[in-house]
């Protein structure tokens, strides 16, 4: 054995402690999740949504909030333009939406919410959701996060479902990644105590965490992942609320995933090298909480390490090394396929529709390991728009 194949697998068998704490993590799925009790309509909510040329689907996002079972005096639906170059703010306008403005030439989602927090913490609102343009609310979403919020939570992230998952195998594995979430992330975190993953849309917060937080100030292309390092450092859990749920509308086509999946991971090494000093050093009141936060934020680069190390030892591991490797790939491909089978059972799909989607999730999953490489040597800077079409999911129809 050569040298640098030892150190290979050195390498790989300490990068194997992440799979091991995440792994021991998930098994805590099994536990009963907290169920919030019906609470009196108190939590005065805004519900916004940064949009960027989202003339088409803005209209229909607005009015599933208008369209909620909760008091229309308890909450207001605002919409921030940025950057358009379409009729978005006329959409939103007509369909009942306040428009908050930006000033000037808007950099990104983080900026267009710190102006838009700026202009809404004086009006009286207990509670911000955020939300993306292209999302449809159950009707009952904000009864369950006002009951999450009279149970004591301070920052609370609603179940996220894919609203098109028929659309194309690609947006079914959407949906798949997203059951796969809540059930190995979200469920046995909220068991743990611990924080549920915060994205960039469907969740809400109380305003006196920015208040105590100093509003939002998030200055990379994960401000949800940048937002969510700050709660950890700060002590404020995420509270995990399946209750309320909101659809997604996801990508169909292959390469736009990729693309939007790049952003993903180096928005989150870039929140990686911003704040993972400051996180170490700070007095943490919850250490548990910057611990998974850590570990989080270090997950990318195990990962993407972790491929190039596989790749090495793939090529340094003799004649027959690649025909073991291909004689594998059958066998990792039907375990990926009975993965998706079980995420779509889990996550409520009609297994006869999923199909597609289930065949074709191995590869939809091997395809983050490229992606996680590419950028730990290529960063993504600039958000590319995403074209929406407006789907409706038949539970909102």
């Amino acid at each position: 054995m050569t040298v640098f194949r030892l150190i290979c697998l050195i390498l790989m068998a300490a990068l194997k402690l992440f799979g091991v704490y995440f792994t021991a993590a998930a098994l805590f799925t099994v536990l009963p999740r907290r169920e919030f009790l019906p609470a009196p309509y108190r939590t005065r909510f805004a519900v916004l949504a940064a949009a960027r040329n989202e003339e088409g689907v803005i209209a229909g996002f607005v009015e599933s909030v208008r369209a909620q079972n909760y008091p229309a005096e308890l909450f207001d639906v605002f919409v921030v333009p940025n950057n358009c170059t379409d009729g978005t703010e006329g959409a939103a306008l007509a369909a009942g939406a306040e428009i908050i403005r930006c000033r000037g030439l808007v950099a990104g989602k983080g900026e267009a919410l710190h102006q838009a927090f700026e202009q809404l913490m004086g009006r009286g609102y207990d509670a911000f959701v955020v939300l993306d343009a292209d999302n449809t609310l159950a009707p009952d979403y904000l009864a369950r996060l006002n009951d999450a919020f009279a149970a004591g939570a301070r920052v609370c992230k609603s179940r996220m479902r894919t609203a098109n998952p028929l659309a194309s195998p690609v947006a079914g594995c959407y949906a798949l990644f997203n059951s796969s979430v809540d059930l190995v992330w979200n469920r046995p975190r909220a068991a743990l105590g611990l924080s549920a993953k915060l994205v960039g849309t469907g969740f809400a917060v109380r305003r006196e965490v920015l208040e105590e937080l100093g509003g939002w100030n998030t200055s990379t292309i994960a401000e949800d992942c940048e937002f969510a390092s700050r709660l950890a450092q700060a002590g404020i859990r995420v509270t995990w609320v399946p209750g309320a749920v909101n659809y997604d509308e996801a990508p169909t086509d292959f390469l736009v995933s990729l693309r939007q999946r790049k952003r993903w991971i180096s928005g989150i090494m870039q929140v990686g090298k911003l704040r993972l000093g400051e996180l170490l050093r700070a007095d943490c009141p919850a250490p548990k909480l910057r611990f998974d936060m850590v570990m989080f934020l270090l997950l990318p680069f195990s990962q993407g390490i972790g491929a190039l190390l596989g790749a090495a030892l793939l090529l340094t591991g003799g004649p027959a090394a690649l025909p073991a490797f291909l004689i594998g790939l059958p066998l990792a491909y039907l375990g990926g396929v009975g993965a998706g089978a079980a995420l779509a059972l889990c996550g409520g799909y009609d297994l006869a529709g999923m199909v597609p989607a289930i065949l074709f999730f191995p590869i939809f999953t091997a395809s983050w390991a490229p992606v996680q490489v590419l950028s730990l040597f290529r960063d993504t800077r600039r958000w590319v728009p995403i074209a929406h079409r407006g789907a409706v999911p038949a539970a909102v129809k």
